[in-house]
């Protein structure tokens, strides 16, 4: 919704005051500008972006009508399954997890979070951890080091696809003014036509750099901040559980554990003890 509110004010904001200053609205549309300027972004955009990244941007599109797909519901059920797993490892031992990390979408543990379950790389992220554990690793600086590792590459595969929108809004303003002077060198092949000729002709030429100016800095540029804001809020569902099972490995009982994953969480999303602590009496019993 921010998206859209955020376009039409823009929008609103540049036309209505072109309007009210005396400015002539039809002037403004200049359909050869338009494919000059976006065809020209669109192009070097696919040049210099390998097909990964083209592939990361279109899937990250909903994002910025969406925003991060974490909300608070999912930092509960993930305090939750935390709670519900490291239990059964103290109590049962980590060996008693096996069956359960290597076909998690089997598990009648998983399958009591939903949302966890289906969220396909965070689940890798926690399965092959914990896989870890149940090996035989014991010592959490190390697994931490391999947690921030892996975390820094989907951090850093999020950050590019933002990245490669911002370097595309960086050029934008350049290929208004390679519109512009297209529309000038138009215009001065039309020199001898009367100055209200001339005069339209010159206006039309000068919306190119308009365009590239308000295209850049009113609309991909913002959208590029968004999704690096939505990438790093992401990255928070991820030291959440590195901070959980870290903790368990440290020898934290496990509503410790999962009290130290709880308190990495931003504010916005935070539960309190008190929302964890009857979501947990609120599980049903692991099986």
């Amino acid at each position: 919704m921010n998206l859209f509110i955020g376009i039409a004010v823009v929008i609103g904001s540049i036309m209505g005051g072109y309007w009210v200053g005396g400015g002539h609205i039809p002037a403004l549309w200049q359909p050869t500008e338009f494919v000059e300027i976006i065809g020209a972004a669109l192009g070097s955009f696919v040049i210099g972006n390998p097909s990964t990244i083209l592939k990361g941007v279109l899937k990250s599109l909903p994002k910025l009508y969406k925003g991060s797909r974490y909300r608070k519901a999912h930092f509960v059920e993930l305090l939750v399954m935390l709670n519900t797993v490291f239990k059964m490892a103290k109590s049962k031992g980590a060996m008693a997890l096996e069956s359960h990390i290597e076909r998690p979408e089997e598990s009648s543990v998983f399958k009591q979070y939903p949302l966890f379950l289906h969220d396909h790389h965070a689940m890798a992220f926690f399965c092959d951890f914990f896989r870890m554990l149940i090996m035989g690793a014991d010592n959490p600086h190390e697994i931490e080091a391999l947690m921030d590792a892996r975390i820094e590459i989907h951090h850093h595969h999020e950050m590019e696809v933002a990245g490669a929108l911002q370097t595309m809004s960086d050029g934008t303003p350049a290929l208004g003014i390679v519109a512009a002077v297209l529309g000038v060198i138009h215009t001065m092949g039309s020199i001898t036509e009367p100055p209200e000729v001339l005069g339209r002709l010159i206006g039309g030429a000068l919306v190119g750099t308009f365009l590239g100016v308000l295209i850049s800095y009113g609309f991909v540029g913002p959208m590029a901040s968004q999704l690096k804001a939505v990438a790093d809020q992401e990255v928070r569902y991820y030291n959440c559980i590195k901070a959980g099972i870290i903790a368990y490995m440290q020898g934290y009982a496990p509503i410790m554990a999962v009290e130290s994953a709880r308190m990495v969480l931003e504010e916005t999303n935070q539960p309190s003890f008190s929302d964890v602590e009857r979501a947990i009496e609120n599980a049903p019993a692991a099986g």
